[in-house]
C-alpha cells in the first residue's frame, strides 16, 4: 500500500492545477496572457492530471484542442506508470537492478 503522503501530494496538486486551469480560462475570455500549455502538462504530469481532467470537463477548457489532449494523456500515463513504479512491488525490482 503506497503512503498515505501520496494521497495528499495527489490532492493538492489536482487542486493546484485546477485554479491554474480556471485562472487560464478566466484569462482567455478576457484576452489576458495566458498559461503556457506546457505548464498544464508539467503539472499534470506531477500528479496534477485528476485536477486537470475535472477542469477540462467543469471548465470546458482545452477539451477539444486534439494536439493537447494528446500530450494531457501522455501525461498521464507516463504519471501512473511512475506511480506504479514506486508504490508497487516492481520498485524493488528496478532497486536491485
Amino acid at each position: 500500500m503506497p503512503p498515505i503522503w501520496i494521497a495528499a501530494v495527489y490532492a493538492a496538486m489536482s487542486l493546484i492545477t485546477f485554479m491554474v486551469y480556471a485562472m487560464d480560462k478566466s484569462a482567455a475570455t478576457r484576452g489576458q496572457w495566458r498559461t503556457p500549455e506546457r505548464t498544464l502538462h508539467l503539472l499534470a504530469l506531477a500528479g496534477g492530471w485528476l485536477g486537470a481532467l475535472c477542469a477540462q470537463q467543469l471548465l470546458r477548457h482545452k477539451s477539444s484542442k486534439a494536439k493537447f489532449q494528446v500530450m494531457f494523456w501522455a501525461t498521464v500515463v507516463l504519471n501512473v506508470l511512475g506511480f506504479v513504479a514506486l508504490c508497487t512491488p516492481l520498485r524493488q525490482l528496478l532497486l536491485k537492478q
